[in-house]
């Protein structure tokens, strides 16, 4: 089933690309869907088999591959991955549902969005360090494409220095894992957690800071954020919403999974300087994304911001702090998703992301009502309002940090604060006053273009209001990521209501 989840994109992807005939080409967005549709029920069934209070792996599948070269073919899941993998198909559901009926060269689109989407779980399911640099280095190629080509004016620039970006943040990653191998005599690339106990700490030192360099370009956190406003904003709506909602969480599920669960020793040592890098982040963050004028770049930047939360939990490695960052992980990817989706909304109607020329969106009789009020659900769950998604995944994190680094997470909490400033800011020049003369004649918005974000809507108001639901799965995977660490601070087990 864990192989399905990679390969029936892959292989959909190109039958969409090279099967011949006109027939492919004009149904290619319903061909990618279905199989998007069959994805998400591979997960709905892996939920039911899948035990969230056993923090081992499960349902693994091992096949060995290349000897030569200790490459092996080991895919598993755990509490840890499970719940980014449903992240990521529902995601790649919504990117095809929203793309454009009339794009061209749609075999060409629709193959590159499935195989980003295979990438991505093998990514999340890999169990082999060489296996997941290659899943990791999969999604570069098609990303860069979609940009490149469905982007918008600037698109090779953002396209070219997201490629330059990633490509050097894959190369970090890969000489890390090298080294790992190397230092630790082993003739596999396995995950195995345990041989990394053999090497000094100032071993793992030395592998622990390219991996740190090349999953913070990824994340991104400050300073190594400069591709990712570029690439959201010439990005097509379908391409950002997976960008800010799955491709990121790369990055802070390979800390979580390799920075802290290969390299805690070391990681003990490291983590203050995170932590103030996390802070740091977070202001910048939050302080760019008041200046901007345009709509989707104070999303862009409010997604810095907020990423640099799960850097700031996952430094304090407490157990609430890992469960914080995981929840953090889903919360941003649905928050960012609804977001995007309804900028790209209001883009394509109005003609324009301009918060100094849209004015009175709101407006009931001519204006777009009902997507305004989706977008103040978006931004209160992002400015972590109580009874919302995002309350929850911030609380958690602001707590679980608090005890181990408090000056950092005060700083982080003012980030927070200013969430709520740039995000009103906008909610305020856009969407309220007096619907302007050059927009008296809107386009009307169907129900079916605001569908992906009413789905949405209704999982950050569910998750927000049982917040165990989303809690539950990674609490276990926590304890399995800090055994052995007497230096570290631990909390009792996470018991939300």
């Amino acid at each position: 089933m864990l192989s399905a989840l990679v390969w029936i994109p892959i292989i959909v992807a190109l039958i969409i690309a090279f099967f011949p005939g006109d027939w492919v080409e004009t149904r290619s967005q319903s061909i990618a869907f279905i199989s998007a549709i069959i994805v998400v029920i591979l997960n709905v069934a892996i939920g039911f088999q899948f035990d969230a209070m056993n923090p081992e792996m499960q349902l693994v599948e091992y096949i060995p591959w290349i000897k030569g070269i200790g490459l092996n073919y080991h895919l598993a899941v755990d509490g840890l991955s499970f719940p980014l993998l449903c992240l990521n198909s529902l995601l790649t559901l919504i990117a095809i549902y929203s793309s454009n009926k009339d794009l061209l060269r749609p075999r060409f689109y629709y193959s590159l969005l499935l195989l980003l989407s295979g990438g991505v779980a093998g990514a999340f399911l890999a169990q082999d360090l060489l296996l997941f640099f290659l899943c990791y280095e999969l999604e570069i190629i098609p990303l860069y494409f979609l940009i490149a080509i469905w982007g918008g004016e600037r698109r090779g620039y953002a396209a070219m220095k997201f490629l330059l970006y990633t490509a050097l943040s894959g190369f970090l990653v890969l000489v890390s894992f090298l080294g790992w191998v190397w230092l630790t005599h082993s003739t596999t690339f396995d995950y195995d957690p345990m041989r990394s106990q053999l090497l000094p700490v100032s071993s793992q030192l030395l592998l622990l800071i390219p991996l740190l360099i090349g999953l913070a370009i990824k994340i991104p956190i400050f300073p190594f954020h400069t591709w990712l406003p570029d690439a959201h904003v010439e990005a097509s709506t379908p391409v950002s919403v997976l960008l800010a909602g799955v491709l990121l969480k790369l990055g802070t599920y390979g800390l979580l999974r390799f920075g802290v669960g290969l390299f805690l020793d070391a990681w003990v040592i490291v983590a203050p300087y995170l932590a103030t890098l996390a802070a740091i982040s977070a202001l910048y963050g939050a302080l760019c994304a008041i200046a901007q004028k345009d709509m989707k770049k104070v999303v862009a930047y409010s997604s810095i911001s907020h990423m640099a939360y799960i850097l700031l939990a996952t430094a304090a490695t407490t157990r609430l702090s890992i469960v914080a960052a995981s929840c953090q992980m889903l919360s941003h990817g649905l928050i960012s998703a609804m977001l995007f989706l309804l900028v790209g909304i209001v883009y394509k109607k109005t003609g324009s992301r301009d918060v100094n020329y849209l004015r009175g969106l709101l407006t009931p009789q001519r204006g777009y009502p009902i997507t305004g009020s989706l977008m103040i659900l978006g931004v209160m769950a992002s400015a972590g309002i109580p009874g919302l998604v995002g309350f929850v995944a911030e609380f958690l994190v602001f707590r679980g940090s608090f005890p181990i680094f408090p000056v950092q997470t005060l700083l982080c909490l003012v980030a927070s604060g200013l969430t709520a400033v740039y995000f009103l800011l906008m909610i305020n020049r856009v969407f309220f006053g007096r619907l302007t003369p050059e927009l008296s004649n809107l386009p009307r918005i169907i129900w079916k273009e605001r569908l992906p974000a009413v789905v949405l809507a209704i999982l950050i108001i569910v998750l927000g209001i049982q917040p165990q639901w989303l809690a539950r799965w990674s609490e276990p995977q926590a304890g399995i990521l800090l055994t052995g660490s007497s230096d570290l601070a631990s909390l009792p087990p996470v018991s939300l209501p």
